[in-house]
């Protein structure tokens, strides 16, 4: 059986193969950055440790999806379907015109069939999500993925996110009721969490109807907030060893509802740009551990206890 609920293997089902996501860079910005609620992000944030290389708001989104196409086609050769990434910053932070444009450039193009918008719970309003929906036709997969970093206000507070919790359910819950696939980031490890406080978090998680789910570790990444604040002895977060946090994410998913996709587990970035090399989980023989190495070691956990996803739930 599998143990847990993968995003992957729902995709497949409802369109007979891969979903494979084309990251763009659309050239948008977030409040957080502009001034409106700050101007250096969030705390933890550095937009440019996941973007792809390819991803730059200089080449059109046409052409980011013709590079993303060829370099995903090596690597995933059984995708069956690919839909655009607007995933740098906050990807709803804009007119309504320029939101339009953006989007229907990337459905023009002949190979994608959807597009996956990745933004903050403060940057849509009902018009926003109306054009969302207006797109969500035609067999497309349309999909708005939230940062919802951490449920606890306390959190997103010293992390200076800018907005609170309920923001954050407000938005998944309008965004649900348009009939648009809803998916969440959440991080494990922000600064003054300790493991109960990370567990507590599925029940809220649960309560909201999001569609997917990905769970990160805490990186702690070169120019950085955060990075800055750990090196003054400021705040302190707490650091898994890879036996840690696959038993962590164990107990998360066995808390989590079983009709949950969960897109990805762990987040991946290059040790370049980590602030503490030390951080980084390797192999014995010094090999990185890759992402897509955790599910299978999650799997095996959740096999070896006897248990899966939802299976602690009361």
């Amino acid at each position: 059986m599998n143990r847990y609920n993968s995003y992957a293997a729902m995709c497949a089902k409802r369109y007979g193969g891969r979903v494979q996501k084309i990251s763009v860079n659309a050239g948008f910005t977030c409040p957080n950055r502009d001034g409106t609620l700050g101007t250096t992000g969030c705390t933890f944030c550095n937009n440019s440790a996941f973007s792809p290389s390819y991803c730059q708001p200089s080449k059109s989104i046409t052409q980011q999806l013709d590079e993303g196409l060829e370099f995903h086609r090596h690597r995933y050769r059984r995708a069956g379907r690919y839909v655009a990434y607007f995933q740098s910053f906050s990807n709803t932070y804009a007119s309504l015109d320029t939101l339009r444009q953006r989007y229907l450039e990337a459905l023009a193009h002949p190979e994608i069939g959807g597009i996956v918008v990745g933004t903050r719970p403060d940057c849509v309003d009902d018009a926003t999500l109306d054009l969302l929906a207006s797109l969500n036709t035609d067999g497309r997969y349309i999909a708005v993925e939230y940062g919802i970093e951490s449920c606890l206000d306390r959190t997103l507070k010293l992390v200076g996110r800018g907005h609170n919790f309920d923001c954050t359910r407000r938005a998944i819950e309008a965004t649900a009721k348009r009939g648009l696939n809803c998916g969440g980031h959440l991080i494990l490890g922000l600064p003054g969490e300790c493991r109960d406080d990370i567990l507590s978090q599925a029940a809220t998680i649960n309560s909201l109807p999001l569609t997917s789910l990905k769970l990160h570790q805490l990186q702690l990444l070169r120019n950085t907030e955060l990075a800055s604040q750990v090196e003054r002895g400021e705040v302190t977060v707490t650091r898994f060893d890879l036996d840690e946090y696959i038993a962590l994410v164990c107990d998360f998913v066995e808390r989590l509802r079983p009709d949950l996709g969960l897109e990805r587990l762990a987040g991946e970035v290059p040790p370049r740009h980590q602030a503490d090399p030390n951080r980084a989980w390797h192999h014995d023989d010094g090999r990185w551990v890759r992402n897509e190495e955790i599910g299978p070691m999650v799997e095996a956990e959740l096999e070896r206890r006897g248990t899966h996803q939802g299976s602690a739930i009361v």
